[in-house]
């Protein structure tokens, strides 16, 4: 099984490779065989990537909005006429099971590529009468931009970041994850086929290095980072030191409560999705499922009558729910947690194990695990896992489970199910998370803000709001009669 790239990196419109470069070898999960390989970025291809959007950038911010807009639209077009393929070669990259790429992927890349397109021609400044006098503000491009993407969400994310910059008039260069390089270059060549004119969306390989080379380099205005905390605090204060814009879409441990009175299915289905998705490889995911007393059995059992009935194998194949963790060295973090938990005394409910599979012994596999009698202490309640390891804690009251929900350093998501209306708006209101549901979980629509509270971000992606994240506001004084001067 191959999936390899005409090259490695992307830059000014054409396919580059430099393989003085180290070796990135590219892992299908389900079997562990290296599918591709790429190579990382020298610093003379870092060099080409920055200033051909340094070049192209200036004629691109003064187009009409909506002469821009066009162009990211026929790309979201042309997404969605290859959704299919796109899928396949995300699950190749990623392991997820295409039944979630084909719905959840390039799907949600051409949304984001949809809505900044048609968004962006309306987005304008303010203006403020004086009664005579007057402003306005302009909102305008940053310049270069860096986006720094990561390995779940492959094509989505290089989307969500390059829509609004571009839409915005701002040149990127976006550098995938070392674990997923191949739909980013995907994602180039459509562009280039829209018609975007070359240099404004490139892509370099590399590990974390490259990263901070991007992040460092005098040109760039602006750094938007998907990953983990440690990696977005290194990252945001290296961008500060400098002095550069910068979006951080980090990490969580969130909480997901459910109150007695909660359709018990719905509620069961929300957990699931806040924890098994994508094989629990989501920065949301509420991990810290909170069930109130009188609910806790029989949503317990529902969970794993439905949990046991999970189709895991072939990414390919399908009917698969459930596909493999991303590489090894996850496989060993999820299965360590896994004996953490049982070595603080939770109980491994169900799962826990490696699942046999025929043909794919190799695979980075984790059947989903359900953790019962968890207390706020353990680590496997309070560190993230990122694998599909769900822990249910019982509550009695709101006010306890607020301020235990809030106990964390994280606040990237939050989850309320309930029948209560009026509960779940006072509850969520007082719940430290920037993204919230009530009675659902884990949607994201490209129209509402994504990001997160505390150490789980800064900025937010989607929506208007990631326009002001990509550009800057000047103000304009305009004086419409003579000068008053004291001299």
């Amino acid at each position: 099984m191959k999936a390899q790239p005409k090259a490695s990196h992307y830059i000014n419109g054409s396919f580059v490779d430099d393989e003085r470069g180290k070796a990135i070898p590219v892992i299908y999960p389900a079997t562990g065989e290296t599918i591709a390989t790429v190579y990382s970025a020298t610093e003379n291809v870092v060099e080409l990537a920055i200033e051909a959007a340094r070049e192209a950038q200036p004629a691109w911010a003064r187009l009409k909005p909506v002469e821009r807009g066009r162009i990211l639209r026929r790309a979201a077009d042309i997404l969605r006429a290859r959704n299919d393929e796109l899928a396949r070669l995300e699950t190749l990259d990623t392991g997820k099971a295409i039944q979630e790429t084909l719905v959840a992927d390039p799907a949600s890349a051409a949304d984001a590529l949809e809505y900044f397109g048609g968004a962006v021609a309306s987005y304008n400044g303010d203006y403020v009468d004086f009664g005579g006098p007057f402003a306005y503000t302009r909102r305008e491009a940053l310049g270069v931009c860096v986006g720094i993407g990561a390995w779940n969400y492959p094509i989505q994310g290089a989307g969500w970041k390059s829509a609004p910059a571009l839409a915005m008039g701002n040149a990127m260069v976006f550098k995938p994850s070392e674990n997923t390089p191949l739909s980013a270059l995907a994602l180039a060549e459509i562009y280039t086929e829209a018609g975007l004119p070359n240099g404004l969306f490139n892509v370099v390989q590399g590990y974390g290095d490259v990263g901070a080379a991007l992040a460092s380099h005098p040109i760039v205005a602006k750094v938007s980072l998907t990953g983990s905390v440690p990696t977005g605090r290194k990252v945001l204060g290296l961008a500060g030191s400098l002095m550069k814009h910068a979006t951080m879409e980090l990490g969580g441990k969130s909480p997901l409560i459910i109150f007695d009175d909660a359709d018990v299915e719905n509620a069961v289905g929300g957990a699931m999705l806040a924890n098994f998705y994508s094989t629990g490889q989501v920065c949301s995911n509420g991990t810290r499922v909170f069930v109130q007393n009188g609910l806790h059995d029989r949503f317990l059992d529902r969970l794993t009558e439905r949990t046991k009935a999970i189709r895991i194998g072939d990414p390919l194949d399908p009917e698969t729910q459930m596909g493999p963790l991303i590489n090894r060295a996850q496989h060993e973090k999820v299965l360590s947690y896994i004996d953490i938990g049982k070595q603080e005394g939770a109980t491994l409910h169900h799962g826990g194990a490696e699942p046999s599979l025929q043909g794919f012994e190799s695979g980075f596999y984790v059947e989903p695990t359900i953790f019962t009698g968890v207390t706020d202490g353990m680590r496997i309640a309070r560190e993230e896992i990122f694998g599909p390891v769900l822990s249910v804690l019982k509550f009695d009251a709101e006010d306890e489970v607020i301020a235990r929900a809030n106990d964390t350093e994280f606040g990237l998501s939050a989850g309320v199910f309930t029948r209560d209306l009026p509960r779940a708006h006072r509850v969520i209101a007082e719940l430290q998370a920037g993204t919230c549901w009530i009675n659902h979980y884990n949607l994201a629509p490209v129209e509402i803000p994504f990001g997160g509270f505390k150490q789980s971000g800064i900025g937010r992606e989607n929506s208007l709001a990631a326009l002001d994240h990509y550009s800057q506001l000047k103000s304009v004084y305009v004086e419409t009669g003579d000068v008053v001067s004291p001299y």
